[in-house]
């Protein structure tokens, strides 16, 4: 069973978060959406919120499972029988940080695979970053996340 993890905080998920997801499905028989959970960072949403919202997006797709983790991701990877984590890359900035991660990866566990999909154009500029600044000032942040989050929000 190829199965792959993608992971992230999710704090929260996004549009740009779900299209990489969707567009990854054909590629695995089972995606984990791994919530990483940092204790070191103030988090926006508690991670029992964002894996309700997470699961309420993905509820209609038999082929995701969601699950909070803590600790390495790469550690977490192992727990779950990933043979590859999959990542979006919406510039040059985020493929130099995760192409470095990728290969620290890959040197702890030489099995795994890193997955990079592109951002569509449309979502490159969308961040759980830039999506929690507009919540916290009050601002409409519906374009930017899936309709089944809204609701949590």
């Amino acid at each position: 069973m190829k199965i792959a993890l993608f992971p992230g905080s999710f704090d929260p998920i996004t549009i740009a978060h779900v299209d990489i997801v969707k567009r990854a499905l054909p590629l695995f028989d089972k995606i984990v959406v791994g919530i990483g959970l940092n204790s070191s960072k103030q988090s926006f949403l508690a991670g029992a919120k964002r894996e309700e919202i997470v699961r309420a997006v993905f509820a209609d797709i038999p082929k995701i499972e969601v699950r909070l983790y803590e600790g390495l991701t790469i550690d977490f990877a192992k727990e779950i029988h990933a043979q590859h984590i999959v990542r979006g890359i919406r510039s040059v900035a985020d493929f130099e940080y995760e192409r470095a991660i990728a290969q620290i990866n890959q040197t702890m566990m030489p099995e795994m695979e890193s997955i990079f999909i592109l951002s569509k154009p449309e979502y490159s500029a969308i961040s759980s970053t830039i999506v929690r600044d507009i919540l916290r000032n009050k601002g409409d942040i519906s374009k930017f996340l899936p309709q089944e989050a809204l609701a949590f929000l």
